[in-house]
């Protein structure tokens, strides 16, 4: 039976409450490879890689997730982790102020783009 990107994180989500970290970890990069722009398995593969302590590739998958969703608080607040783990204080801290500003209602403009529209 083929599955689908959202039964990959559901069985990967279970793999990594079982604490099977690597079979998580597959899981979640199936739903991605389905589904390349699915946030939720890149948001999890940045957990699991974090736990893996795998920082650098943590970032990498977290910045996959801000890319599709630029204004999630959970995104910034992962990547805060897997900057700190990866011993990038000063980016660890700039993503905790990101995810501070969105949990008080704030919008956080991603990088390379001003306030107010395309290319201004």
């Amino acid at each position: 039976m083929m599955m689908n990107a959202q039964e990959w994180i559901d069985e990967g989500n279970g793999e990594l409450a079982l604490g099977e970290l690597d079979k998580a970890l597959e899981c979640y990069q199936k739903a991605t490879e389905l589904e390349p722009e699915c946030f939720d398995a890149w948001q999890a593969i940045c957990v699991v890689l974090i736990k893996l302590n795998r920082a650098a590739e943590a970032i990498e998958a977290g910045q996959r997730a801000i890319e599709l969703r630029p204004n999630d608080q959970m995104a910034y607040a992962t990547m805060s982790l897997a900057y700190g783990r990866n011993h990038q204080i000063k980016e660890a801290e700039a993503m905790g102020a990101k995810a501070r500003i969105i949990s008080w209602g704030g919008k956080v403009v991603p990088e390379g783009k001003a306030p107010g529209g395309e290319g201004t």
